[in-house]
């Protein structure tokens, strides 16, 4: 049998995939909970990474948006001494992420499936509240709030 090697030994994608799960068991719902956004990134094709052609936005244009957004926290919070979103507490929360009816209902029925807490609520309103700055929209809307639970899916989707 030469050329052939024959191993009874897993290949190493699956070694890694049992490494990742027994990592993931090892982290607490808890811990989870406490950071606000997950975002899962995939790995990037070498093609695409060293092509010449330019995807996306610029920093510049992100920059500015960015900067926009925050000025419009700034005035927000003007009485208040935050200066972020990310910074309100409840009673911030209750009067800056007001919902419509349908985003209230996209929240309403992802809370309990998800097995959201209160914590990650409020997080989720932040990050929506955040998401429509960026937009330059005053309300959240359900787009900001269906993005803002995505962030939140990474936790519950780690103890599948």
């Amino acid at each position: 049998m030469t050329g052939t090697v024959i191993s009874s030994s897993p290949p190493a994608e699956a070694l890694m995939a049992v490494d990742v799960q027994n990592y993931r068991q090892k982290i607490s719902g808890p811990l989870l909970n406490r950071i606000v956004i997950h975002v899962e990134v995939p790995l990037v094709d070498f093609l695409e990474l060293t092509s010449d052609a330019i995807t996306g936005e610029s920093s510049a244009v992100i920059r500015e948006r960015v900067a926009a957004a925050r000025g419009i926290q700034v005035q927000r919070f003007k009485s208040a001494k935050l200066t972020t979103n990310a910074a309100m507490g409840a009673k911030q929360v209750r009067e800056s992420c007001k919902l419509d009816a349908e985003s209230r209902g996209y929240l309403e029925h992802a809370m309990e499936p998800m097995n959201f807490s209160a914590r990650a609520h409020d997080r989720i309103l932040k990050v929506a509240r955040t998401l429509a700055d960026l937009a330059g929209k005053e309300n959240i809307g359900g787009n900001e709030v269906l993005e803002a639970i995505q962030f939140r899916s990474l936790d519950r989707r780690l103890f599948e």
